[in-house]
């Protein structure tokens, strides 16, 4: 698999940004107040609970417990009291190092008649390597019966850095995994491989028939579009039921990008970030074969985690998508108008955040990014 020379020296480039971010986040985070001023006016910051081990994902059930996974491993249920249960039995082995492990959670859209629960994850392989994957078990008080995997990327490669992970379901059904490019550059350009793509399924795990590259030589039944970086942000817009995702740029160039059938989105070839060697890469907007980003973020927001908002808590907020960020510590809220996008507002909370989900009360639940790990709830102060 090629990769490029200067990809060790990314790695610990940006991860020593991240340390030094974390660092300064650890004083920061004893002055955090637990109001937060936004344009929605003030509003409450919560604990609703804590000592999760790096928490990744969640999903409401219909009671308004929460699923919760840990990147450890594990899948715990918060009910209603904030009382976290034991992880959950059934859950698959992951490979839980560097950026892999458990990854997100979401309900089968049918889940009141069916009980299925979907898990994206770090799948181990063999000396060392592993892969995204996704699959489903169906809840049963606290166990995952039946769990059966639907997915796995190819191929598995060693390394720890860029699952992706993300999963949406489409309205017409369809289940949509989002993955990263397992920090190999090249190969997401690619067709052969599953890395740096958006993959679309039945929620069985079979190939819809209209994807777009079914039957064509080279390339992998199970892509939608590809040429990605590492993507683990993925939210559908109800007002018109399109994907929306987001995926973190090198130093620089984040995107949000409305990914279609077949499209390349130009990693590694162009980018609005650079490399961290001090290299440039060609922008976007001179290479037009590749499609280019409805907003790209420099500095990066590190996204993860993304919800439109629907509910009437939050009226301003209505309507509009709201991005968790890791480096920008906070949620960054984003107006779309077609297939334009234009940022609105930025919610500071300093803490990294890891996924944002909107509760059925109509509050926002975050997810912190950290070895003891919160779930919070935003809330108007009055």
């Amino acid at each position: 698999m090629k990769t490029r020379t200067y990809a060790t020296l990314t790695y610990f480039c940006r991860h020593a940004l991240g340390a030094v971010a974390f660092v300064l986040l650890t004083g920061q985070a004893f002055a955090q107040k637990s109001t937060v001023k936004t344009d929605a006016g003030d509003i409450k910051v919560e604990t609703l609970a804590e000592n999760l081990n790096r928490p990744w994902g969640m999903a409401f059930l219909p009671d308004n417990r929460l699923l919760v996974t840990e990147r450890s491993g594990t899948l715990r249920i918060l009910d209603q009291n904030n009382k976290l249960s034991a992880p959950i039995k059934g859950t698959p082995e992951v490979f839980a190092k560097g950026q892999g492990g458990m990854l997100d959670v979401a309900l089968d859209p049918d889940f009141k008649q069916n009980k299925l629960v979907y898990l994206s994850f770090a799948d181990p392989g063999e000396n060392g390597t592993a892969s995204t994957a996704v699959g489903r078990g169906r809840l049963e008080g606290n166990e995952l019966k039946d769990f059966k995997m639907l997915f796995q990327q190819k191929p598995q490669i060693e390394g720890p850095n860029h699952f992706g992970g993300r999963i949406a379901f489409t309205p017409e059904g369809h289940l949509i995994l989002t993955t990263g490019e397992r920090f190999q550059f090249d190969p997401a350009q690619d067709l052969s491989n599953h890395l740096g793509t958006v993959i679309r399924l039945n929620r069985d795990g079979s190939v819809p028939k209209d994807n777009p590259f079914v039957g064509k030589a080279n390339a992998r039944d199970e892509i939608w579009s590809y040429g990605h970086r590492n993507i683990e942000s993925a939210a559908i817009d109800p007002a018109t039921g399109k994907l929306w995702i987001v995926e973190m740029g090198p130093m620089g160039g984040d995107e949000l990008n409305q990914p279609k059938a077949g499209k390349n989105y130009g990693w590694p070839v162009v980018s609005w970030g650079d490399n961290y060697d001090g290299s440039k890469i060609p922008r976007p907007n001179t290479r037009p074969e590749f499609a280019d980003a409805a907003i790209h973020w420099t500095p990066t927001i590190s996204p993860s985690g993304m919800v439109f908002y629907t509910a009437n808590m939050f009226p301003e907020w209505k309507g509009t998508a709201l991005i968790g960020g890791l480096t920008s510590t906070g949620l960054v809220r984003v107006k779309v108008n077609g297939e334009k996008a234009e940022e609105v507002e930025r919610i500071p909370l300093v803490v990294r955040v890891r996924d944002v989900e909107q509760a059925p009360d109509g509050s926002i639940y975050v997810l912190t990014d950290q070895s003891n790990g919160k779930v919070l709830r935003l809330k108007p102060l009055k």
